[in-house]
């Protein structure tokens, strides 16, 4: 735990700091501000980017590395794949330069696809306005591993002053704390200003009304980076974690938890990037993740974390797994005291890929319920699935994995997804399977789900023999109820 004479010496070094960080800000115009990057921090050299507002100068931002991951099927082993980031706010409009070092742009892809942003190429240089924030992966030459993650947040408003005394205050550089840990008491604000660097983990633990936010970054924390447990009305806002040695984000039996503006990349073993365990009321909301496992997974008990997980969603945010899922629900539970997930909503999500060669672990939204667990009332809409390298579309399967489980799901019951687009050609079948009659998948209804521009509806000109889920593909057992494809388009 960090002392308060740490958490002064921390407060006065910020004072400092917050003065440069101002006066890097760009001179020209409050509404595009581009932050530093600190010595320290190591970086790659693949790209160059330029910003401005419209008939303005050029404003050059600093790269980051950010560390994937590439799993060699033959042997197990991660690949530590390396990427590049930067960051930056505007308001209005942003003119943005991207040039590519290593040879000359013959595709150049910005993702989502569902932006439509397109860039006018020239040699290795490629140019395009922005009048929005958005998250973008900017992929040149098709290449994986070797693209560019580009940040364009909001201008920050009410930013704390470095002297409030309900603040923890870290400005730009490098900063940690003793321990490795930052425990944060109730009623405060952790706050990482834009080119500030935290390589401590940030811990909310039977705390109530406190905040982590900024645009700083949390770097190679000793394990997670940030912990949310048995904890209530907590905020993390705005900051991006890199490297981390566990899950970017923990949250245990918290309730109106909100995760926003966030972003997170990793490329260790059990490298999740968002992890809920029996949490209610709680929202996530405009993240980018790049994982080296699942990118969000809801789930019930582990560990000391017990209860029902209820009223969870996941909203306007872009995933890419480069091992496991996407999406994950269900696995674990307390067999011993079932417990149930009710009422999760994911809408308008943006999945760039997927790569998972295991059978088990496939899909870009898998709901797997084990440990006794039952999953019910669950909206799935406007999810766009881009081309991914390998796995499956859904796999909802009630589950008994004797790696991770102590008994098989109770369930799966009363699912909607609606506004489910594919495009691509990768995928493998999509698999649902109950466990038995009484552990079954019973009442899913798919509403105007694409696949490659055909919608696919048992109502769809096809053989009156033929299923309307072998158009997607999709494999049902015959412990799979009450399956419906409805087409509204």
């Amino acid at each position: 735990m960090v002392s308060i004479n740490s958490i002064t010496s921390i407060i006065v070094l910020a004072t400092i700091t917050l003065a440069q960080s101002l006066a890097t800000a760009h001179p020209h115009n409050a509404q595009l501000k581009v932050y530093p990057r600190p010595t320290e921090m190591p970086t790659k050299g693949s790209f160059s980017v330029m910003v401005r507002s419209p008939k303005t100068e050029w404003v050059p931002l600093d790269m980051y590395l950010a560390k994937l991951s590439l799993i060699n099927t033959t042997s197990g082993s991660g690949q530590i794949q390396e990427s590049s980031m930067a960051y930056f706010d505007f308001s209005g409009t942003v003119d943005v330069e991207v040039t590519y070092n290593p040879s000359a742009v013959h595709s150049a892809d910005i993702r989502p696809n569902s932006y439509g942003i397109i860039p006018k190429v020239r040699g290795n240089t490629l140019k395009f306005s922005l009048v929005q924030p958005r998250n973008l992966v900017i992929q040149v030459n098709d290449e994986i591993f070797d693209c560019l993650q580009l940040f364009a947040g909001s201008i920050e408003t009410n930013v704390p002053a470095a002297n409030d005394t309900d603040v923890i205050y870290f400005g730009p550089g490098m900063h940690s704390v003793s321990g490795g840990v930052l425990q944060v008491p109730s009623g405060k604000t952790v706050y990482i200003a834009g080119g500030g660097v935290l390589t401590s983990g940030v811990n909310f633990t039977n705390v109530h009304d406190a905040t982590l936010r900024g645009r700083g970054i949390l770097y190679n924390t000793p394990g997670g980076a940030i912990t949310v447990a048995y904890s209530e009305r907590i905020l993390i806002s705005g900051v991006t974690v890199l490297n981390p040695n566990g899950y970017a984000v923990t949250a245990g039996q918290a309730n109106q938890l909100t995760i926003e503006d966030f972003h997170a990349f990793s490329s260790k073993g059990n490298g999740d990037g968002i992890d809920l365990f029996s949490c209610s009321d709680t929202l996530v909301d405009n993240i980018f993740m790049r994982n080296s496992d699942d990118c969000v997974a809801i789930y019930n008990h582990r560990w000391d974390y017990y209860g029902n997980s209820s009223n969870i969603t996941l909203q306007n945010s872009s995933l890419w797994a480069d091992v496991a899922h996407p999406i994950n629900i269900g696995t674990h539970g307390n067999t011993d005291s079932p417990e149930t997930m009710d009422g999760i909503v994911i809408k308008n999500i943006d999945i760039l890929d997927h790569r998972e060669p295991q059978m088990l672990y496939q899909g870009c939204i898998a709901i797997n319920p084990g440990d006794s667990n039952l999953v019910q009332n669950v909206l799935i809409e406007d999810v766009r699935v881009e081309d991914f390298r390998e796995g499956q579309l859904i796999n909802m399967r009630v589950m008994f994995n004797s790696k991770y489980n102590t008994s098989p799901g109770r369930g799966i019951r009363n699912v909607t997804i609606r506004n489910l687009t594919y495009e691509g050609t990768n995928a493998n079948p999509s698999i649902f399977e109950g466990y038995s009659e009484e552990k079954s998948i019973d009442g899913v209804t798919f509403e105007n789900l694409v696949v490659n521009g055909k919608v696919i509806a048992d109502a769809m000109q096809k053989p009156t023999w033929y299923l309307a889920s072998d158009f997607v593909p999709m494999y049902a057992n015959d412990h799979t109820k009450n399956l419906f494809f409805n087409r509204t388009l």
